[in-house]
């Protein structure tokens, strides 16, 4: 397998996932290690209580998020990697997306007001929700999508990394007492919007990217040919979102603090995962015959990142102050649960949507995705932070297995 790698590393198309690996990979490392860095110094400042109120409202906005992105970063990525070369067609895939963005962004923003006034919790808190909210439009204007279809990785970390470098040195700076939580999620807010914004001009300027008119007629062919992966981007938050959600309802926001303290660090080996993943899918989309490399290469990094995060478990609580008793149960759990996220990964994104079979991914994430949220809800009334972090591993272990089994049985049967 090494021999293997060395020689896909020497091509030409080697050196371009080299770069766009390294690229994500500096994107992602340093998204996830500053607020690493600073997350002490929050939870010192703020305290678990606070911190679990503001995670409380980004995970009412992170099921929106996935709908305003109306799984563009899959369909969107597969089509312009498709027609990198043809800038009429650049120019109808920017203007679809841009288009069907900027709809699904408005319902998001009035939905999402509804909610946070009928539900007196969230409108006592109303600024800190309400600034969550309107991170959409950062996640709405920022083409990532374009960048990594064409393989140029560098402009999404450019950009992202002076912005994200920029909110860190803020918390230093703004966040001085207990009393300034409502700031974060404005800060958090304010980045995301001027990496939008920023990511849009170089789409213009650069590419000579041109917005036209969409008829109603293409809107809608659009949303019906994104819809099975739409669903199948949208249902996980069923298990992977609700589970913080629903613990900050149910629960002590004390406890979802710590929730979601642990569930950065396991985020930083989801990333680092998710990295490789996203590298290869335009490649496995040109080059199908590279799939059992990848596969391999996923499950051994995999099995190391799980190793390590278990057998660091001391120096992960000592770094955050944590206490808990609940901490090491919870630490476990989760960091085994990335052996069905890298499964969903290797046999779902990679191999069978890039074979075009989005529909059997669909049905297999929409069963197990209801699935997850069913044992949810009375994992999480019983047992608390544990059911949390017990629903997250089994969901994603049935999310994972079963595009596993469907895999086995197509190549029996092949």
């Amino acid at each position: 397998m090494l021999k293997k790698i060395k020689n896909k590393l020497k091509s030409k198309q080697g050196k371009v996932l080299i770069g766009n690996f390294f690229s994500l990979s500096a994107l992602q490392l340093v998204g996830m290690l500053l607020p690493l860095i600073t997350l002490p110094y929050v939870l010192r400042v703020i305290g678990l209580e606070k911190y679990g109120l503001i995670a409380l409202a980004l995970s009412l906005v992170a099921y929106f998020n996935s709908i305003v992105d109306f799984s563009f970063r899959i369909t969107a990525t597969r089509d312009v990697a498709v027609f990198r070369n043809s800038p009429k067609k650049l120019n109808l895939i920017y203007s679809k997306v841009t288009t069907v963005k900027a709809i699904f962004l408005t319902l998001s923003l009035i939905l999402l007001t509804l909610i946070i006034i009928i539900y007196p919790p969230f409108y006592e808190e109303k600024f800190i929700f309400f600034s969550a909210s309107l991170s959409l439009i950062g996640y709405m204007l920022f083409p990532e999508w374009f960048f990594q279809g064409i393989e140029k990785m560098k402009y999404i970390t450019i950009i992202n990394i002076t912005v994200k470098i920029v909110f860190a040195l803020s918390v230093f700076v703004f966040i001085r007492e207990e009393s300034d939580y409502k700031i974060y999620p404005l800060m958090t807010c304010l980045g995301l919007f001027f990496s939008g914004i920023a990511g849009q001009f170089v789409l213009i300027k650069k590419y000579k990217i041109k917005y036209y008119k969409i008829s109603f007629k293409r809107i809608r062919s659009t949303i019906s040919a994104n819809m099975p992966i739409f669903i199948n981007q949208f249902v996980p938050n069923l298990y992977n979102n609700s589970g913080g959600f629903l613990l900050g309802i149910f629960g002590a926001p004390a406890l979802l603090g710590l929730y979601t303290a642990i569930r950065k660090i396991i985020d930083l080996a989801v990333t680092l995962l998710n990295i490789v993943s996203r590298v290869f899918f335009p490649y496995l989309n040109k080059k199908k015959s590279a799939f059992n490399l990848y596969k391999r290469l996923m499950f051994s990094l995999t099995i190391i990142g799980v190793t390590l995060l278990i057998i660091s478990n001391q120096l992960i609580f000592w770094y955050f102050d944590i206490t808990s008793p609940y901490a090491i149960w919870v630490l476990i759990l989760l960091a085994l649960s990335l052996f069905g996220n890298t499964a969903y990964d290797v046999f779902g994104l990679n191999y069978f949507i890039v074979n075009n079979q989005d529909k059997l991914v669909m049905k297999n994430t929409v069963w197990v995705s209801l699935i997850g949220f069913l044992i949810t809800i009375p994992l999480i009334y019983f047992y608390n932070i544990i059911g949390a972090s017990l629903s997250l591993l089994i969901s994603r272990s049935l999310l994972g297995s079963g595009l596993y089994f469907k895999f086995l049985n197509l190549k029996t049967k092949g």
